[in-house]
C-alpha cells in the first residue's frame, strides 16, 4: 500500500469539500481522478501532499515513499535556467554524493567497527546512485528536455521568462526525472500540445509506479488509467476500468437509486396516510403505532442534488463586414521575431483553429491581430463593424473581488438578480457566486470569464484555450454553443476532439514560426 486515507473531512466556511472519505492507493495503480469543477480535486491533492491541513482525518504514506506532484502554482526563482530546474530533480542524489565524499574523508581515522559501518553505508549510497542513473544525469536531462521540446526553447533560458505552457513542461520534465514512487498530476495536458500529449501518454503507459491523474481530457484519460476515483457531493467512489466504463456503471447506479427513492417515497406516503387515519381509533391504534415506529426507524434515501448544467448562449451583434481581418507580411514578436511574415485572410462566418506546439506564438498572433501587441513589421487590417469578444487562457485574480462584483463591473446596468442568474446559467452555484473569484478552482474561474463573454453582444470570438480546466459538461455545452454561433470564431486549442467539430479551417502555426 502506498497511501492510506481515513475519515477525511474538510471544508471552506459553510462549504463541505469532503465528508468522512476513506480509501487506499496500491502499488502500480493508475488512477483517474474525476468530477465536476469545484468538487475538490485539487484540494485533495493539496491535502495528501501536506500543503493543506484537513479539518479531520488521517493521511498515511508508506515508509520512504517519494511523492512527485505537478502543481501548476509552483514558484520558479528568477536567475534559474531550465537546465538548473531539471537538474534539481537529482538534488537528493547530489546530497548522497556529498555524504559519500564525507565518509571517504573520515575513513583513515576510523576504528574497525566504525569502518564496517562506513563501508555498509557507502555500499547503500553507491547502489542508490547507480539505480537512479546518477552518473548519466546530464544525458537523462537532455533526453527529457528533447522529448518535451525544451531544447527548442533553450536550456539556458531564465525560467521566469517562460509562457504558461513552457513552465508546465519544465515542471513536468523535472518531475519525470525525479522518478518518484507516485506521481500526482493535476491537469498536465492543459498547456501541452498534441505531440507532447502523445509522448506523455506513452510515458504513463510504461510507468511502473502508481499515479493519480486529474484530467478533463477524456480520450487522454482513457488511454492511460485503469481505475477511476469519482468526486461528487463530498464523497469519493472507486470504479474499476476507464472513464467510459465508469460512466456506464454510474448511470445505472443513479437510475437504481432514483427508482429506490421513488418506491420509498410512495411507501412513506402510504404509512403516513395510514397513521393519520387510524391513530385516533382505539381498535386500530396499535397498528398505527407500529407503522409510526417503522417510519421513525426508516433509513431515508436522499438523492444527491443535481449540479446545475451550464448553458452558454452567445449574444450576437449585427453582422460584420465581408472581412474579419487581413494580415500582410505580419511579423509578430517582442524583442525578436516569433514568426516569418504571415499573410492571412479571414472572412465573415469562418471558424478557424490555430494549432501547433507551445510557445511558438499562437497567443501573440491573436493579440497582435486585435491590436493588443504591436507587430514588429507588416500590417493588420481589421474589417468593419467588428464586435469582438476575447477569452484569455489565464488570468490572475489578486484582489478581493467576488464573482458578483466581477460581472457587475462589466455590466453596471444589471440588477443583482440578473447578475446572479447570468452566473447560475454558467453552472455556478450560490456558494460559488458569493465567493471571491481568486479562491475558486480553475474551472470555476473559466466559467466566470465565459459569463462575461456570452453576455456581451459579439460577432467575432477570439478564444485562447477555452477548454483548459473546464469539466466534461461545460466543454460539451461550449462546443454546442460555438457550433450554433452565427458569428466568426478564432480558436486556439490542443484538443482535436473539441475543435474538429467546431471549425471549418485548421491553421498549423508551425509553418510560419521561427521557434522550431
Amino acid at each position: 500500500m502506498i497511501l492510506n486515507v481515513e475519515n477525511l473531512t474538510h471544508g471552506f466556511g459553510e462549504r463541505a469539500i469532503f465528508d468522512d472519505v476513506s480509501f487506499r492507493l496500491l502499488k502500480g495503480e493508475h488512477v483517474g481522478f474525476v468530477g465536476a469543477n469545484g468538487e475538490g480535486k485539487s484540494t485533495f491533492m493539496n491535502i495528501v501532499t501536506g500543503k493543506l491541513m484537513p479539518d479531520e482525518g488521517k493521511i498515511e504514506w508508506a515508509k520512504n515513499v517519494r511523492v512527485g506532484y505537478l502543481d501548476q502554482h509552483t514558484v520558479l526563482e528568477k536567475g534559474q535556467t531550465i537546465r538548473d530546474v531539471l537538474k534539481s530533480a537529482f538534488g537528493f542524489l547530489f546530497e548522497k554524493e556529498a555524504r559519500m565524499n564525507e565518509i571517504c574523508d573520515h575513513m583513515s581515522e576510523a576504528s574497525e567497527s566504525e569502518l564496517d559501518e562506513m563501508m555498509a553505508e557507502l555500499g547503500e549510497i553507491q547502489d542508490m546512485l547507480d539505480s537512479h542513473d546518477f552518473y548519466i544525469v546530464d544525458i537523462k536531462v537532455d533526453e527529457v528536455a528533447h522529448a518535451l521540446g525544451l531544447d527548442e526553447i533553450g536550456l539556458e533560458r531564465d525560467v521566469t521568462e517562460l509562457s504558461g505552457g513552457q513552465r508546465t513542461k519544465v515542471l513536468l520534465g523535472k518531475l519525470l526525472l525525479e522518478k518518484p514512487d507516485i506521481l500526482l498530476l493535476d491537469e498536465p495536458t492543459n498547456y501541452l500540445d498534441e505531440g507532447h500529449i502523445e509522448w506523455l501518454k506513452r510515458y504513463l503507459n510504461e510507468y511502473e509506479n502508481a499515479f493519480i491523474l486529474i484530467s478533463h481530457d477524456i480520450p487522454f484519460l482513457n488511454s492511460v488509467i485503469n481505475l477511476i476515483y469519482h468526486v461528487e457531493n463530498a464523497k469519493i467512489t472507486r470504479y474499476v476500468g476507464d472513464y467510459d466504463k465508469f460512466m456506464e456503471v454510474y448511470e445505472v447506479k443513479k437510475a437504481q437509486m432514483e427508482a429506490a427513492y421513488k418506491r420509498q417515497q410512495q411507501e412513506i406516503a402510504d404509512l403516513k396516510d395510514f397513521v393519520a387515519r387510524n391513530k385516533a381509533r382505539v381498535a386500530t391504534r396499535n397498528m398505527a403505532m407500529s407503522r409510526q415506529k417503522k417510519l421513525d426507524n426508516m433509513d431515508v434515501i436522499e438523492l444527491a442534488k443535481d449540479k446545475p448544467k451550464p448553458e452558454f448562449n452567445f449574444k450576437e451583434a449585427r453582422a460584420a463586414g465581408k472581412y474579419i481581418f487581413q494580415t500582410k507580411d505580419l511579423v509578430i514578436g517582442y524583442d525578436e521575431p516569433l514568426s516569418k511574415p504571415i499573410t492571412l485572410t479571414m472572412e465573415r462566418g469562418e471558424k478557424i483553429a490555430f494549432v501547433g506546439a507551445n510557445g511558438i506564438g499562437k497567443t501573440t498572433l491573436l493579440r497582435s491581430i486585435i491590436g493588443e501587441i504591436e507587430p514588429l513589421s507588416g500590417s493588420v487590417m481589421l474589417g468593419d463593424y467588428l464586435y469582438t469578444g476575447y477569452f484569455e487562457q489565464e488570468k490572475k485574480y489578486e484582489d478581493n473581488v467576488t464573482c458578483i462584483q466581477e460581472i457587475w463591473n462589466e455590466f453596471p446596468s444589471y440588477t443583482q438578480y440578473q447578475v446572479r442568474s447570468a452566473l447560475a446559467k454558467c453552472g455556478l452555484m450560490t456558494k460559488h457566486i458569493e465567493s471571491l473569484v481568486r479562491v475558486l478552482s480553475g474551472g470555476e474561474q473559466a466559467k466566470v470569464r465565459l459569463c462575461k463573454l456570452i453576455n456581451r453582444e459579439t460577432n467575432v470570438l477570439l478564444l485562447d484555450e477555452p477548454t483548459n480546466h473546464l469539466d466534461v459538461d461545460a466543454k460539451d455545452e461550449l462546443k454546442r454553443a460555438l457550433k450554433a454561433y452565427k458569428g466568426s470564431v478564432v480558436l486556439i486549442c490542443h484538443e482535436p476532439d473539441f475543435y474538429n467539430d467546431v471549425v471549418n479551417r485548421v491553421i498549423d502555426c508551425e509553418q510560419w514560426t521561427t521557434k522550431l
